[in-house]
C-alpha cells in the first residue's frame, strides 16, 4: 500500500465517525553538552534523552547500542539521559541540553513548535525499507472478558467506552494520546469534545475517571491490574511483554497475552489477555536531532551510519524473530533508517487543526 492511501486512511480513522474496526527508570542528570550553534562551538559531548517508554530497563542492551553508534560516526563521548516524563524528553531536545532524542511524532511537533531548529535525523522504515509502510498501531484495549460491552456486529464500537476508567500514555504522545483522543472526539462529535474535555474524569465528562500512565507500558498495567477499563498504548512498546495468541496481529478483535517471562511489572500479571477494540496505524515516530546544539557535521555521519546496510543488519538494532535480544524495532523483512523531511508529519499535525 502506497504511503498517500495510508495517511488518507489513517486521517480517516481518526476524524470520521466511522473508526476502523477490524516502565520506569530514574531521571538522568542534566547534561553538560549541550551545543551553540549560533557561534559553531558544539560540545565535544553528545547527550542523547530517550521518553519514559525506552527508558525501562529492558531496552538497557539497545540503548547502549545506540550511543556506541554514535560515538562510531562522530568519534565523540555519548551520554544517556533517562526520563521519566514526556515533557522532560522534548524539552531537553528542544533547549539543547540533548542533542537527540527518540520521540514519536507528536513530540516531535511540540518540540519543533518550541525550537524550529529540531529536526528529524532519520525514521525506521516498515518492512517495505521505504516509508512507503513506515507505520506502527494505535491500540485501545479492554481485559478479555469484558469485550462483550463493547461488541458491534462481528467487531467492536467504542460508543460504551462513555463512563469508564480510560488510561492513556501522556498527553504529548502520538499513539497514547493524540490518535485516540483524536477518533474519540470524532466518534461523540455531537459532544462537541475537545482534547481538555478528555483530560479529567468525572461528572459530566465523558469518562469517569483518566488515568495516565507516564509511558506505553504504564498505560498498558494500569489495564492488566484492574485501574482502568480501556487503556491506549501501541504495538510496538507492548511486543516485549505481550504475544498476539489470536486473530491477526495488531488489528482489531486480535487477543493478546501477557508473556509468561514478562518484566516488572507486568511479571504480576503472567498469562492475563487483552482484546483491542480498536487499532489505528500511525506514522513512525523520528531520532530527532537539535540543529542548534550538534554538528552539522555529526549529523552527517550520524544519517550516513545509521541508514547504511551495516546497522539495518544489526540484530541489537532490528531484531529478528526468536532472538533473545529486546529491541526497539523488529526484523522481518527489509526494515532500516531513512531519511525523512519534517513535512511527512503533516498528518498528525493535522489531527491538532
Amino acid at each position: 500500500m502506497k504511503l498517500k492511501k495510508i495517511l488518507a486512511w489513517t486521517l480517516c480513522s481518526v476524524i470520521t465517525a466511522s473508526v476502523m474496526a477490524g516502565c520506569s527508570s530514574d531521571e538522568g542528570t542534566s547534561s553538560t553538552g549541550s551545543g551553540t550553534g549560533s557561534n559553531g562551538n558544539y560540545a565535544d559531548t553528545i547527550t542523547l534523552v530517550w521518553y519514559p517508554n525506552e527508558s525501562a530497563e529492558d531496552y538497557d542492551v539497545a540503548r547502549e547500542e545506540y550511543a556506541k553508534l554514535i560515538e562510531q560516526a562522530t568519534g565523540k563521548k555519548v551520554e544517556q539521559k533517562l526520563t521519566t516524563d514526556y515533557a522532560i524528553a522534548i524539552e531537553s531536545l528542544s533547549n539543547g541540553t540533548a542533542q537527540i532524542c527518540f520521540m514519536g511524532a507528536q513530540g516531535y511537533i511540540e518540540a519543533k513548535a518550541s525550537n524550529d531548529a529540531v529536526l528529524p535525523l532519520f525514521v525506521n522504515s516498515g518492512e517495505s525499507g521505504t516509508l512507503d509502510d513506515a507505520l506502527y498501531y494505535s491500540f485501545l484495549a479492554v481485559e478479555k472478558g469484558n469485550e462483550g460491552q463493547y461488541a458491534d456486529g462481528d467487531s467492536y464500537s467504542i460508543d460504551n467506552i462513555e463512563g469508564k476508567r480510560i488510561s492513556f500514555v501522556s498527553n504529548s504522545s502520538t499513539s497514547g494520546f493524540k490518535v485516540p483522543t483524536s477518533s474519540i472526539i470524532s466518534h461523540f462529535s455531537t459532544r462537541n469534545l475537545t482534547e481538555d474535555d478528555l483530560i479529567e474524569g468525572g461528572e459530566g465528562m465523558l469518562f469517569s475517571q483518566v488515568l495516565f500512565g507516564g509511558s506505553h507500558q504504564g498505560s498498558a498495567f494500569n489495564l492488566m491490574s484492574g485501574k482502568a477499563d480501556v487503556a491506549a498504548f501501541c504495538d510496538t512498546e507492548i511486543a516485549p511483554y505481550a504475544d498476539c495468541v489470536e486473530g491477526e496481529p495488531n488489528t482489531t478483535g486480535s487477543v493478546y497475552a501477557i508473556k509468561d517471562d514478562a518484566s516488572a511489572p507486568f511479571d504480576t500479571v503472567t498469562g492475563e489477555e487483552f482484546v483491542i477494540i480498536q487499532s489505528t496505524p500511525v506514522l513512525n515516530g523520528p531520532f530527532a536531532y537539535n540543529s542548534e546544539a550538534l554538528d552539522p557535521e555529526d549529523v552527517k555521519a550520524i544519517q550516513d551510519l545509521f541508514t547504511s546496510d551495516e546497522v539495518a543488519n544489526n540484530e541489537l538494532i532490528f531484531v529478528p524473530e526468536g532472538s533473545d535480544h529486546v529491541g526497539m524495532f523488529e526484523k522481518a523483512a527489509n526494515e532500516r533508517f531513512v531519511l525523512v523531511e519534517d513535512s511527512w508529519f503533516d498528518p498528525i499535525r493535522e489531527l491538532s487543526k
